[in-house]
């Protein structure tokens, strides 16, 4: 089994349900655990082929976050859970996304979500 880690993943959304909220991209910050089985073969012959395939969702990601609107950071920390469930090579997954300067006197604020795969 192998951890990929996609860190400070940086993107611009609708966020929130205030006013200028509906109006106003925002930054989100993504940072995501995933879980994977790794084929043998793989190993072996340090070729891609069965291997899980982190560029792929993170452009997913991506897109589905840009392009959305959302007005609960649980929702959009949910759906990025189950776009990265989607792949049957993944077990396990944690996904975490933080809302920078949401809070007067804070850093961020942040919702942690995390799903496993029953084998």
């Amino acid at each position: 089994m192998a951890t990929i880690r996609i860190k400070d993943l940086l993107i611009r959304t609708y966020i929130g349900f205030n006013p200028e909220e509906l109006i106003n991209k925002q930054d989100v910050l993504i940072n995501i655990k995933i879980e994977v089985d790794v084929p043998e073969n793989a190993l072996k012959t340090d070729e891609p082929d069965g291997i899980y395939d982190y560029k792929k969702v993170t452009k997913q990601i991506i897109q589905f976050v840009q392009e959305g609107r959302f007005k609960l950071l649980e929702v959009l920390t949910r759906k990025i859970l189950d776009i990265v469930m989607e792949d049957p090579l993944v077990n396990y997954a944690r996904v975490e996304v933080d809302k920078p300067h949401a809070l007067r006197f804070a850093k961020s604020v942040s919702v942690e979500m995390e799903d496993f795969r029953v084998k």
